[in-house]
């Protein structure tokens, strides 16, 4: 599936394709396009339910027409929505059956989080955000102004959570570190220190990084990717090279693509002291500076006209030196201790629990001895167990007889 322009400003905060640095010595083949496409993933919970609403509107002539005019505002601030009532009939009929699809996942996993752990009411609220939950069986323009208007504000903070769950898993490799380390007896713990010193200090002894987006950074990719004269760089030819589905802007991902041979300068998954997960966060961090520099109407694309101008600026040509994430530390001391305790908590919750469990495992297998002891006594008699629909009632005469 090919992605319109329009689409491309709702789901421009998301990772739309996957691009790759440009290969001149390979061929553009079709399928390997297709390929990507099915990759496509803007990680959001409800990102199947977006992407099929998405794709059965499209085949809508009139609701097309509409979304190839319109802007940013227009999809962000619901005007859009206002043009399913004059969709056809087939659509809204597979819209009100995609909706139903939808709430039915949601009760399924409502109930695996509620069976499993336990959910505070605005946890719960917030995975009803991208639909009406009052109307559960029909798709309305209700229903398609909350699914843009929580995607945007969801995929707005996305980059956020990525950041604080990167600081999140450094605090954790720091924690394991220390344990680690507590574990080892006087002379093997500082011998493991100064190893882990030593890998710290030959990850930091890498080449000058260029800032991205400047002319040093963008002639490196022209040069040693494209294959072309640094001495014949234009920016126009650089911005189509790379605009890799021809939609006439950069994306998020086209953008990050250009970063590589950057950050091949830092990291390499054959070395021990080069993390990978800090590599994405490098790279996240590198897209972003460009994004704050170049995206002027803050649509989280960047157009040729924006790029050009970009290129005029005296920060192109004289950029601050780039700080890779070894130049500073992530979090404070303090952080950490409460990153720790709260490890602790949920270690004891998680023991409270697996003893809770041995406990109605063992009252299980108390009751299946009794059940079997009482299954024996009945044998040895030649009766069968008593069943309580088979008893019968106390009559007049008597007590009643089982049969």
């Amino acid at each position: 599936m090919t992605w319109k322009p329009g689409w491309l400003l709702l789901l421009c905060l998301s990772a739309a394709v996957r691009s790759v640095p440009i290969d001149r010595n390979g061929g553009n083949e079709e399928p390997k396009e297709e390929a990507q496409e099915e990759s496509m993933d803007t990680g959001l919970y409800y990102d199947r339910y977006l992407r099929e609403v998405i794709e059965v509107l499209e085949t809508d002539p009139h609701f097309r027409e509409k979304l190839q005019t319109a802007n940013t505002e227009d999809i962000k601030n619901g005007r859009l929505s206002k043009e399913l009532d004059l969709v056809g009939h087939h659509v809204r009929t597979r819209l009100d059956e995609l909706k139903r699809q939808e709430v039915s996942r949601l009760r399924m996993l409502l109930k695996a989080k509620l069976d499993s752990l336990q959910m505070d009411h605005a946890s719960l609220l917030k995975q009803f955000e991208h639909l009406d939950p009052h109307n559960q069986n029909t798709f309305e323009a209700k229903d398609l102004e909350l699914l843009i208007s929580t995607a945007t504000k969801d995929l707005e903070n996305y980059d956020a959570e990525r950041h604080e769950e990167f600081k999140r898993y450094e605090m954790l490799k720091e924690h394991e570190r220390r344990e680690y380390l507590k574990g080892l007896d006087q002379e093997k713990r500082e011998k493991e220190e100064k190893r882990m010193q030593e890998l710290k200090e030959k990850h930091r002894q890498h080449p000058k990084v260029n800032a991205p987006g400047s002319v040093a950074q963008l002639r490196e990719v022209w040069e040693e990717t494209d294959r072309l004269d640094p001495r014949e760089f234009n920016p126009k030819t650089f911005f189509k090279l790379h605009d890799t589905n021809d939609d006439g802007v950069l994306d998020e991902q086209e953008l990050e693509a250009l970063f590589t041979k950057e950050l091949e300068k830092v990291y390499d998954p054959k070395n021990e002291e080069d993390d990978m997960m800090e590599m994405e966060e490098e790279r996240l961090r590198m897209r972003e500076q460009v994004m704050k520099n170049v995206d002027t109407n803050k649509d989280r694309l960047v157009s040729l006209d924006e790029f050009i101008k970009s290129t005029e600026k005296t920060e192109f040509n004289n950029p601050k030196e780039w700080e890779t994430l070894d130049a500073k530390p992530l979090y404070t001391e303090e952080e950490l201790q409460q990153f720790e305790a709260e490890l602790r908590d949920r270690e004891e919750e998680l023991k409270r629990r697996a003893e809770t469990l041995r406990q109605e495992q063992e009252l299980l297998r108390e009751r299946g001895k009794a059940l079997e002891a009482q299954r024996r006594e009945y044998q040895q008699v030649g009766r069968p167990l008593p069943s309580p629909s088979l008893q019968q009632p106390p009559s007049d005469d008597g007590p009643g007889l089982s049969l």
